[in-house]
């Protein structure tokens, strides 16, 4: 995957913490097979939540863009949908 993502100027108002986090997962998506991103971004955020993470919707379409940058056209609209989804389901809170 490339690396050029940890020198987008956004990155710099997070804390070391959540930039090592990152970096973690954004090794762990480039390892991933293009057909099961979607199981892993579901995976980082279970991970993210048990460590006590949590990103702000700022952050987190930050992290969505940059993490989906490579995947394939049927995973994004999954993730797209997956977003569209979370959007209502906090609206309903």
């Amino acid at each position: 995957m490339d690396n050029s993502w940890k020198q987008d100027p956004r990155l710099k108002s997070m804390s070391k913490e959540k930039l090592e986090l990152l970096t973690e997962f954004s090794d762990r998506i480039g390892r991933t097979e293009k057909n099961k991103l979607m199981e892993a971004f579901l995976s980082i955020n279970l991970e993210a939540r048990q460590r006590g993470i949590q990103f702000n919707d700022k952050e987190t379409a930050l992290l969505v863009n940059i993490l989906s940058a490579h995947m394939a056209p049927s995973e994004r609209k999954k993730l797209d949908l997956l977003k569209m989804l979370s959007k209502k389901l906090a609206g309903q809170r």
